[in-house]
């Protein structure tokens, strides 16, 4: 799903779901691509879920947040990668 609320300030959470039990890698970059917060790197069940993200310590702009989930059970692995606005 798409962060909510887009633009936010200074929070917005992000949520997914899991169809599978998946190793889940959700990351957030600058608009350079370089990497500022690492939010989930871990196991995650099946299941819905949300992450709230704090970007008070970061300047306005432009911000994109990767999700990688590889399901251990087989092969069917998901990358979505979308965009946030910080507006301070």
């Amino acid at each position: 799903y798409q962060s909510y609320p887009n633009p936010f300030n200074p929070t917005t959470t992000i949520r997914y779901g899991l169809p599978n039990d998946s190793k889940v890698n959700l990351v957030i970059y600058n608009i350079l691509g370089e990497q500022v917060s690492i939010l989930k790197d871990m196991t995650e069940s099946a299941g819905y879920y949300e992450v709230t993200w704090n970007a008070s310590n970061l300047a306005s702009g432009i911000y994109i947040y990767r999700l990688i989930a590889e399901s251990i059970s087989n092969d069917k692995n998901f990358t979505q990668v979308k965009k946030m606005i910080l507006v301070k």
